[in-house]
């Protein structure tokens, strides 16, 4: 199975740097894990992303960005369960 993440950004908000951090961010972590992320650009304040067509995060829904580490474990569950996420598994 391939793996693809999808991100949607705003780009009369200006979130393309936001967006391309959280994309290398998620390619850093599961380099080995991820076939394909594509950065598309959109209006109307949209900020969504999508790991294998299933949404994970939305802005409008959640109310806000994801934390990295939020948006690491939503992907991990989906494209390697059994992957250790190191210092980001760790609780506070």
């Amino acid at each position: 199975m391939k793996n693809e993440i999808r991100i949607i950004y705003c780009t009369q908000c200006r979130w393309l740097l936001r967006a391309s951090w959280m994309s290398q961010e998620l390619l850093t972590t599961f380099s080995e894990n991820i076939d394909a992320l594509t950065l598309v650009p959109g209006t109307g304040g949209v900020f969504e992303i999508y790991t294998n067509d299933l949404l994970v995060w939305s802005l409008k829904e959640m109310n806000g960005f994801p934390e990295i580490k939020e948006l690491k474990l939503k992907v991990r569950d989906i494209i390697a369960p059994n992957k250790n996420l190191g210092h980001t598994e760790r609780k506070k």
